[in-house]
């Protein structure tokens, strides 16, 4: 009989040196823990575990795994979905755990499943993400499971991934994301509820239901328990995904990262809808309350290293720019505004501006915040407003001197060309 032996550190990479395989992950992880018991026992157990740890969602929401399961459980058979869009163009934790561990993002789907007397599993990919696709292809194959996973192809844009965009297509064929001021709420494909987790909440839970709270909370801190993965590029040596302990500083994971490439100047936290921290920001701790008091969140996993002779202005104008295109185009915030704030952004990038074209960007702001269908537009404007804060000794010399020399350096944003709708 094999041993089975609790990983330490890496967690979700631990079988990184054996493959992907199905007999490897079985060597490494032993079988699934089943929760598919007929008194709803296995279900109250599971709930319970997820709440003991406790597992957070790592797609970006922040909503704790015990909550939604809570959510659903007095649901008829929900549709179990696997968000694995990848819709940040500056993530690529999807394609590592494809690459390493998909069967631990398909355990933990299959658990939920049967926890749930879920018949059908669905893997959401992006059209355009051939890595992610075969790798599930490939770890499906491997398993004779009576629970139906299929891969589904929605397109690739960045709001697709976002969790109602990605149900309703799912449901309709159209990736239109829906107004829901209170998560979780019901999303539906038909007549069935669907459960959403983006794949490393999956494959945490997987591991989570193997070895128990208690080892899960053995690493990270007491608020932000557990490892996480984490995107880190711009500059840096070494840009890939890296699994990270909570509590650990954003210094540390730049040189876990290879160091810099040159001087630090800041860096982008939590992707294209995240916040900015300044060039002081290399001690500061990443874990859920650290990144809180410095207005920042993790969000899906993503740090963009900012070198210190990048423009900051010309960097956050590229983004929004790109993030302009990005909408769905369903409401006034998105198709009027976002164009709206990119254009103000390149008239004090690349101008010599006046304090009324500041002012005019400031208002745009307001008149953007909290008022769209979704937080596609809440989020550039979080991203722009930071950008704001802590750069904004660069902003005042455009005002003074326009367009700096770094303008038109090489920018250090993962921007995929805009797909049309």
């Amino acid at each position: 009989m094999t041993t089975i032996t609790a990983p330490t550190f890496p967690r979700l990479f631990a079988g990184i040196d054996v493959g992907p395989s199905y007999r490897a992950h079985l060597n490494r992880f032993g079988d699934r823990p089943t929760f598919n018991d007929r008194k709803a026992e296995g279900l109250r157990t599971l709930h319970q575990l997820l709440d003991d740890a406790p597992l957070i969602g790592r797609g970006g929401g922040g909503i704790a795994a015990s909550l939604k399961l809570a959510f659903l459980s007095t649901s008829t058979k929900p549709v179990i979905v696997v968000n694995a869009m990848e819709g940040e163009p500056a993530s690529s934790k999807g394609v590592a755990l494809a690459m390493v561990a998909p069967h631990l993002v398909l355990d933990g789907a299959l658990m939920l499943a049967e926890a749930l007397k879920s018949s059908q599993i669905i893997i959401a990919i992006a059209d355009d993400d051939t890595r992610t696709t075969q790798g599930f292809q490939r770890a499906i194959g491997e398993r004779r499971e009576s629970i139906s996973m299929e891969i589904s192809h929605p397109p690739a844009h960045y709001v697709t991934g976002e969790e109602s965009a990605l149900v309703h297509w799912l449901d309709e064929g159209s990736a239109l994301p829906t107004f829901r001021p209170i998560k979780p709420s019901f999303v539906k494909i038909g007549r069935r509820a669907a459960l959403v987790h983006n794949l490393e909440t999956l494959a945490h839970l997987a591991l989570l239901a193997r070895f128990g709270a208690g080892w899960y909370r053995s690493r990270g801190t007491s608020s932000s328990p557990g490892t996480t993965l984490i995107t880190v590029s711009g500059a840096v040596q070494s840009p890939s995904t890296y699994e990270w302990t909570f509590g650990r500083t954003l210094g540390e994971l730049i040189e876990q990262a290879g160091g810099l490439v040159e001087g630090f100047g800041g860096a982008l936290i939590g992707g294209y809808g995240g916040t900015w921290v300044g060039g002081n920001a290399l001690s500061l701790p990443i874990d859920h309350a650290s990144l809180r008091s410095a207005g920042a969140t993790l969000g899906p996993g993503i740090v963009v290293v900012l070198p210190k002779a990048s423009c900051p202005v010309a960097e956050v104008t590229r983004v929004v720019e790109w993030m302009a295109n990005e909408s769905v185009g369903q409401c006034g915030p998105c198709v009027y505004g976002l164009p709206a704030l990119a254009k103000d952004l390149r008239t004090l990038g690349w101008s010599r501006s006046t304090r009324n074209q500041f002012d005019r960007l400031l208002h745009h702001l307001t008149e953007v915040d909290g008022r769209g269908a979704c937080r596609h537009p809440d989020g550039v404007v979080r991203l722009i407003r930071s950008c704001l804060s802590v750069f904004s000794a660069h902003f005042d010399e455009h005002l003074r001197s326009g367009p700096c020399a770094a303008v038109n350096a090489p920018t250090v944003m993962v921007l995929p060309k805009n797909r049309r709708r």
